[in-house]
């Protein structure tokens, strides 16, 4: 969270937006000694547009006389300096998190719209707000975590999974919803890295509703150009980010324009189950191939843990960089406790009822059109010279949303962090069971007093859930933390380059402004050699090589954690531990975090410490 922040501080502190612009796009700080354009690299547009916002703000309320925050001073005792604590949205802090929260609160609206079109009853758009405020913290993180990119992407990508359902069902040819997704989308990519996965799985589930014949190509083809606008767009915007060339979902998207293209050639195919299994085909071997060539001619590996990572769920396959990821419980499978609670809330078992209702509606309706385009098969279709037009099938927003919740379920239950698609999706599918489409018993009267009754169930746990959300208030501090950055403000120069644990790294960035080596945005390949040269401090290896490796970097200051020496989440998790994957000629020696303390040599010398950190100069050899 500093680490991003960190950047919305350098844009309001600089003399003006275009100074803090090019200094973030001219970074020397983040991974000295190199320049990097962080713009580009972490996707910083949310910092970008509220550090301006806040900077018209203030000079509008300074204008204007306004007051914008309220302070005082809190004397804590215990030997410690009096601090400045400061409420109100003058506070940099105060306005940055508003920000988030309130986007985050504009998403909670369009949840409701969302569940309103989805079940065609405003009935459905209350049981997808309160499901997701009876799971609160089990749908979002963003109370905890403000400044992660989540909170600023995730709800672009809400409002244009809404934009694509409206063309879904409406079969809409025109090109304008094309500009619209596409504009969407660019919000969506900017703010969060990950946003090529979550549109690589709508572009899957798309594609599918289009071969299954619920949709036109014409309309096909609005949301592939929405789609390709976003995605060139961001690249640009990002200054040429090869990591959106490079992802599954551009060569998803290019897969699915050769069905396109090659349209006239598979209508040619009188059958239309061999018309499926060809365009299937195509679109599965065509998403490999161009994936694999794109991948080989950017010659571009800042994705390979992705994979890396998927491989280690399924085989026995480790390695440093997995099992930091694996380690931490964000990116281990879904914990039991979560399906528990989702159970206790009645929201799974709703969305599942939905679910198999949904599938026995779309199976039903799926027979009674091949029997009728059995008995006029000679009339169904339209030939022309160059395609072969279909009748369309309703339902194609059922489908879709369908395959997006199985795509989210099989995220979640790989990668806990991502029950983040998942537990929405499941609030937002369960809307369904207000749809008289689907559940057309009975009267509207019982039908209403039935969901009356799911949702005060849902309440007796979930108004407890949000009861304990509301109820946690606190203040932040960490004295340990506070001693070590004020001794490298005092003691160090502005040039002194540090390296250490990745969140550590992050504050000392925000709050002294010293260089640092690496930091926590692990996505990028060459950080993470660089972190994994740095964490050669928690190996067993020799002091002496751990040295090497840190002059590699030009580190002249290595923070050292005890808690990052011996703690461990699970069996085999502590990094020393996690070192033995590939230093096993060292295996059972001491760790060299260890050593260290104990007796530095000649090649490091202790600085500073407290009952937290150690802070050891590289000596000179």
């Amino acid at each position: 969270m500093g680490f991003y922040f960190s950047y919305f501080k350098t844009i309001i502190s600089a003399e003006s937006v275009y100074d803090g612009l090019f200094q973030v796009m001219n970074d020397n700080i983040t991974e000295y000694p190199s320049t990097i354009n962080t713009l580009k690299r972490f996707n910083l547009y949310p910092e970008l547009i509220v550090g301006w916002a806040y900077r018209i703000y203030i000079s509008t309320s300074d204008f204007l006389g306004h007051r914008t925050k309220i302070c005082w001073t809190v004397n804590r005792g215990e030997g410690l300096s009096p601090v400045q604590s400061c409420e109100g949205l003058g506070e940099p802090a105060y306005f940055y998190v508003e920000a988030a929260f309130l986007l985050n609160g504009l998403m909670l609206g369009i949840f409701f719209l969302f569940g309103t079109f989805l079940s065609k009853s405003i009935f459905g758009g209350l049981i997808t707000v309160a499901c997701f405020m009876f799971n609160h913290g089990e749908a979002t993180r963003v109370m905890w975590t403000p400044p992660l990119r989540e909170s600023f992407g995730y709800p672009f990508f809400v409002l244009h999974m809404f934009v694509v359902s409206y063309i879904l069902r409406n079969k809409i040819t025109s090109y304008l919803f094309a500009l619209l997704i596409g504009g969407i989308q660019i919000c969506f990519m900017l703010s969060w890295q990950f946003a090529q996965f979550a549109l690589l799985t709508q572009t899957l589930a798309v594609t599918a509703v289009y071969l299954l014949q619920y949709i036109s190509i014409e309309t096909f083809k609005v949301f592939l150009k929405g789609q390709t606008v976003g995605l060139l767009s961001s690249f640009v915007l990002l200054f040429g980010n090869e990591m959106l060339l490079t992802s599954f979902f551009a060569s998803t998207l290019l897969a699915a324009w050769v069905l396109v293209v090659g349209n006239p050639f598979f209508t040619r195919f009188k059958n239309q189950l061999a018309i499926f299994f060809w365009q299937s085909g195509t679109f599965v071997i065509g998403t490999l191939v161009l994936k694999l060539f794109i991948g080989k001619m950017l010659i571009l590996e800042d994705d390979a843990h992705i994979g890396e990572i998927l491989k280690s769920k399924f085989t026995s396959f480790k390695n440093f960089h997995t099992m930091l990821y694996t380690c931490a419980k964000e990116f281990d499978f879904i914990e039991q406790e979560t399906i528990w609670k989702l159970l206790q809330t009645l929201v799974l078992p709703s969305a599942v009822f939905a679910f198999v209702a949904v599938a026995f509606h779309l199976l039903r309706n799926e027979i009674q059109f091949f029997k009728e385009s059995k008995g006029t098969s000679s009339e169904s279709t339209t030939q022309t010279k160059h395609s072969v037009v279909q009748k369309e099938k309703e339902d194609a927003e059922l489908v879709y949303h369908s395959l997006q919740l199985l795509a989210f379920t099989a995220m979640a239950l790989l990668i806990m962090r991502l029950k983040l698609f998942w537990t929405p999706h499941l609030c937002l599918y369960t809307s369904l069971l207000a749809s008289k489409h689907i559940f057309p018993f009975g009267s509207k009267e019982k039908h209403y007093a039935l969901l009356a009754v799911l949702v005060a169930c849902m309440a007796w746990t979930g108004v407890d859930n949000l009861q304990v959300q509301l109820g946690r208030v606190g203040e932040f501090s960490n004295i340990p933390m506070e001693e070590l950055v004020e001794w490298i403000k005092a003691k160090t120069p502005q040039d002194a380059v540090f390296a250490g644990a990745m969140p550590t790294m992050a504050t000392v960035k925000l709050c002294t402004l010293r260089p640092i080596v690496n930091h926590p945005h692990y996505e990028d390949a060459g950080l993470r050699e660089r972190t994994k040269l740095v964490y050669s401090i928690y190996s067993r290896k020799p002091l002496s090589q751990v040295k090497a490796n840190l002059d590699k970097l030009g580190v002249q200051y290595i923070i050292i954690e005890d808690m990052w020496c011996s703690y461990k989440a699970k069996t085999g998790c502590s990094l020393p531990e996690i070192w033995d994957l590939e230093d096993k000629q060292y295996q059972g020696s001491q760790a060299a975090c260890h050593r260290i303390k104990k007796n530095p040599e000649s090649y490091f010398q202790l600085v500073f410490k407290n009952n937290i950190y150690h802070v050891f100069q590289l000596l000179s050899s």
